[in-house]
């Protein structure tokens, strides 16, 4: 019995230590990524608040009218596209973004006719799906190849959709990267495309004692060349392209962060667990030793 029960336990410890190995080189794959998706998140950040700066000082010298995705409409439609993973493993990273999708929809009820759920990635996509939740749209198995063609296409099926008035408004839910152990909720809205809330985002993105963009009611026209309409018309798209694409990056290196940090946790678990459970054996081998030491002597007596 106590030779069965000490393989047991021989087993559990080489099952953990496998695991062990496994979340290990996970952890060591998501620090490499991370790396990569960190430099990327670098070198787009400057420019997406230069595309808000220069955004915000069109938009405050534009009326509404000048193009539809200015235009405000009483939100009667709303759209909340949400960032997940299409893996797991990563801590809290999806929880996190259905918790407070669902916490939004949750508000908009009451304002909105029609609330739409747009997913990109498998988890959220999953997580809606099984409580069912209508998605209008849903982008899976993407995170592997993120760059500006896959964001200009989602942007631009966002600006169809708005520009055809089948929405009235267009958020983004996705997690901002802050650093490998700390990533944070970001709701954002994005269309329609309005002043006050460009100049917001681009003071919260921009460097302590950066000036802010002069614009309002007292600022200085601009002589348009070509026209006005044409700047809008290639301008206001590609704002939203580069929102979609800053949320992916961001989502992507919160993700690889996630990961680090959970898998760092789970070896960490499993070193202590693995300690835990030589110590069980080591007392129950030397119980059974002690045991059969024992009946060595007595049956030694019994022969005197």
């Amino acid at each position: 019995m106590a030779k069965a029960s000490l393989r047991a336990i021989r087993k559990r410890i080489a099952s953990v230590r496998s695991t062990q190995q496994i979340t290990r080189a996970m952890k060591m794959v998501a620090a490499a990524k991370l790396r990569r998706a960190q430099e990327s998140i670098l070198a787009t950040r400057p420019y997406a608040s230069k595309m808000l700066e220069v955004l915000n000082s069109l938009a405050t010298r534009t009326s509404p009218e000048a193009h539809p995705l200015l235009a405000r409409r009483e939100p009667k439609r709303v759209e909340v596209v949400i960032f997940t993973s299409d893996r797991g493993l990563c801590g809290a990273f999806n929880m996190n973004i259905v918790q407070r999708a669902e916490q939004f929809m949750k508000e908009e009820k009451a304002k909105t006719e029609e609330l739409a759920l747009s997913s990109i990635g498998r988890k959220g996509r999953d997580y809606f799906r099984k409580r069912k939740v209508s998605i209008r749209r849903e982008y899976i198995n993407l995170f592997g190849k993120v760059d500006y063609l896959l964001a200009s296409r989602i942007g631009q099926e966002l600006v169809q959709v708005y520009s055809e008035k089948r929405v009235d408004g267009i958020y983004l839910l996705y997690t901002e990267f802050r650093s490998a152990v700390q990533q944070r909720v970001v709701l954002k809205k994005i269309l329609p495309v309005e002043p006050r809330a460009i100049l917001q985002e681009q003071e919260r993105a921009a460097p302590t004692g950066h000036p802010s963009v002069k614009g309002g009611p007292g600022a200085v026209e601009y002589i348009y060349e070509p026209s006005e309409k044409e700047i809008l018309e290639k301008l206001l798209p590609m704002y939203v392209e580069v929102q979609v694409y800053q949320a992916l990056l961001e989502s992507v290196a919160s993700e690889y962060g996630a990961r680090m940090t959970a898998m760092e946790n789970a070896t960490k678990n499993a070193a202590e667990m693995i300690e835990k459970l030589t110590l069980v054996y080591n007392k129950a081998r030397q119980a059974a030793i002690t045991k059969e030491l024992i009946e060595i002597v007595s049956g030694a007596e019994a022969l005197k």
